[in-house]
């Protein structure tokens, strides 16, 4: 072809010589010569191009060998980067070739090992192994450092040419620097499908990516930080967890409660778990992985160490400031003894907002409730406490477990729902100190004199049976009876199967091992994901 002529081997080899010159001095003399040539260098370049974009990957390699290397010492040099929009833009064309052919050398054509390569790659020092790696590593620094050095035009172009190298390993620092560069305009410098490429295939565990990196993917482009949030709410939904440990792995696996230390990717997060929990009409698993997810959000606030973070209860500035206090304060910081009075102050504050007056809308009580529903351990608490403190306190407790399970404004339908509860709390206390109990005796405690018991009382219902057979004696003997014989029949196994995976849990944290209600826990855990 004529275009292989185009550009001499002697001319490539004086150009890459004079970049190696003007590398190694800072002279006065050399800085004259470098400008006194940029014309020239200027045409090179161009002619480089106008050769490479007539060849294949094979054709191209063999008859620039060196290409990387010489633009790789030219960015270096800031009299050359700075001269003129043309010769910028013949450096942008060449680096676009390049990365297109570093593409196309991991196709078959390369890997055939034709006759004639493997005497080429040799001749460069290299394996034909580890060639093709070399020449992405080095164009993915040439890379790094120039597109700093150009228009927000070429780092979009750019961008774009990087999509099918992805899950290259060598590439990792030019997608890193890409997603850290911002430009010097208010628009989006990167492409859209640049973005999403990325994310997706972060999300499917094809590259690795730091933090930081992952952290201002998210934070400029939405749809990549709503996809990744939705991602990891199905693999949870999905996934056949034994424990809340499992959950909390996953959960931190997906950098999510890490990036969410940022408010505004917290923000949005969190308005995902809220449109999953309205959709969902307030289902069981979905509270358990807001609650998790919660979990894991603070732990990572706390380990983080930078100097200038947002306080906790700024990521609920709309909410009551004492009420989010409170909350935060995690059950596992309190002592036991100290569970029951927090309870009541946490109590005696949500209802000051239930019952204030100037609340009058769904919308309102909804965000007081939602924010209980992320420190939903503190309503597992209170049904551990109903069963073992005064009798004084069980209305607290009983109306702190009904707003949980049922967060409507209507005081006629709360009221109907602390009647029921107190009816099965008093039969299930009256069962309390009994060694003898058979299923049955727990069944008519449990029942109700009509068929039209609302779900959010049968929710409230389920989570005192639960409790009791946990930590009665009587319950202890007849718990494994009781989820076999009713549980298992009534449809509700992955609900109470969330319940005791929450109580697992919490035994954990705690360090409790040798308990009888520990072990009872376990047992039961067992049996349901046998019968699963």
């Amino acid at each position: 072809m004529a275009q292989d002529t185009a550009v001499p081997k002697l001319s490539f080899q004086y150009w890459l010589n004079k970049a190696v010159e003007w590398g190694q001095t800072t002279t006065l003399e050399s800085q004259q010569d470098v400008c006194l040539h940029l014309p020239k260098l200027q045409e090179f370049l161009q002619q480089i191009y106008e050769s490479l974009k007539h060849m294949n990957s094979t054709t191209a390699i063999q008859r620039f060998p060196l290409i990387g290397q010489l633009l790789g010492r030219l960015c270096w040099n800031p009299f050359v980067v700075g001269y003129g929009k043309n010769l910028k833009l013949a450096f942008c064309k060449i680096h676009k070739k390049i990365i297109l052919l570093c593409h196309l050398l991991s196709s078959s054509e390369w890997g055939a090992n034709k006759v004639g390569t493997g005497t080429f790659i040799s001749a460069l020092g290299y394996t034909s192994a580890d060639y093709y790696s070399k020449l992405v590593k080095n164009v993915s620094i040439l890379n790094f450092f120039y597109f700093s050095r150009v228009s927000d035009d070429h780092v979009n172009v750019v961008s774009l040419f990087c999509i099918p190298l992805i899950t290259l390993p060598d590439v990792t620092p030019l997608l890193e620097a890409l997603l850290t560069y911002h430009g010097g305009r208010s628009q989006e410098v990167l492409s859209s499908e640049f973005l999403e490429a990325v994310n997706e295939t972060f999300l499917k565990k094809k590259i690795a990516l730091s933090e930081s990196a992952i952290l201002s993917l998210w934070l400029r482009h939405l749809p990549s930080l709503e996809k990744a949030t939705l991602h990891l709410f199905e693999r949870l939904i999905s996934s056949q967890t034994s424990s809340l440990e499992e959950v909390a792995c996953i959960i931190k696996d997906s950098l999510l409660p890490k990036a969410a230390c940022h408010p505004a990717i917290f923000r949005i997060v969190d308005e995902i778990f809220k449109n999953a929990l309205l959709e969902t009409g307030g289902a069981p698993e979905v509270m358990t992985i807001i609650q998790m997810f919660t979990r894991c959000f603070v732990q990572a606030h706390q380990k983080d160490n930078k100097q200038h973070k947002f306080p906790l209860k700024a990521y609920f500035p709309h909410q009551h400031q004492p009420l989010v206090i409170a909350l935060l304060k995690h059950p596992f910081d309190l002592s036991a003894t100290l569970w029951s009075q927090h309870l009541k102050y946490i109590t005696d504050m949500l209802k000051a907002i239930i019952e204030d007056k100037s609340i009058r809308t769904y919308a309102d009580l909804f965000e007081s409730w939602f924010l209980f529903v992320h420190f939903g351990e503190w309503a597992d608490i209170a049904a551990e406490q109903l069963l073992k403190s005064e009798d004084e306190s069980s209305d607290t407790f009983l109306w702190l477990l009904a707003f949980y399970y049922n967060p409507h404004n209507d005081k006629e339908k709360r009221t109907q729902i602390l009647v029921e509860a107190r009816a099965v709390y008093d039969r299930l206390m009256m069962l309390f100190s009994c060694t003898t109990l058979s299923v049955t005796d727990l069944q008519a405690a449990a029942s109700t004199k009509t068929d039209k018991r609302q779900p959010c009382t049968k929710h409230l219902v389920r989570h005192l049976l639960i409790s009791f057979l946990l930590f009665s004696s009587g319950g202890h003997k007849i718990a494994q009876e009781f989820i076999s014989h009713v549980i298992l029949a009534s449809n509700t196994t992955n609900e109470v199967f969330g319940l005791l995976i929450r109580t697992a849990y919490r035994f954990n944290q705690l360090g409790l091992k040798n308990q009888r209600a520990v072990k009872l826990v376990n047992e039961l855990l067992q049996e349901l994901r046998f019968t699963d």
